[in-house]
């Protein structure tokens, strides 16, 4: 969305087949929360955001495929995280270990590191986390 009304990008993961992924379990409704960390947040002098705030989900092409609305935010320590955020994620964890393992994974990648501006950057369960939970209220028709 152009213009003097225009979205902020809701962005999950990097481009590419996570992104993917992770945007079309939103579109089916299977995913309808999402953890970032507090840091990236930090690093990029960013607000964390508000319920009812309204966003355009983007895709790995860079297209907006929807507007998506924040139902609720909490920040909470990763040793903290419920098994209901792991199956609200809407990507098929059926335990709390399998989330932060797959978690861990990504916080801990090259391209998080480097984002964060630290190559040695981990995650351990006093970590602080952005939980954002959404729904989709309108799918945008490709252009």
């Amino acid at each position: 969305m152009t213009g003097p009304h225009a979205l902020k990008p809701f962005l999950l993961a990097f481009p590419g087949p996570l992104r993917d992924r992770l945007v079309a379990a939103v579109l089916s409704g299977e995913k309808v929360a999402t953890t970032g960390l507090l840091a990236e947040y930090e690093v990029e002098a960013e607000e964390l955001p508000e319920p009812g705030e309204r966003s355009a989900l983007v895709d790995s092409d860079g297209r907006e495929v929807a507007v998506v609305e924040v139902t609720e935010v909490q920040v909470l320590p990763l040793g903290e995280v419920p098994l209901a955020l792991a199956l609200d994620e809407g990507e098929g964890y059926l335990s709390v270990a399998d989330w932060r393992e797959a978690h861990e994974g990504f916080w801990h990648s090259a391209e998080m590191r480097e984002a964060l501006g630290d190559p040695a950057f981990v995650v351990d369960d006093s970590t602080m986390l952005v939980v954002e939970r959404f729904r989709v209220v309108e799918r945008l028709q490709e252009g």
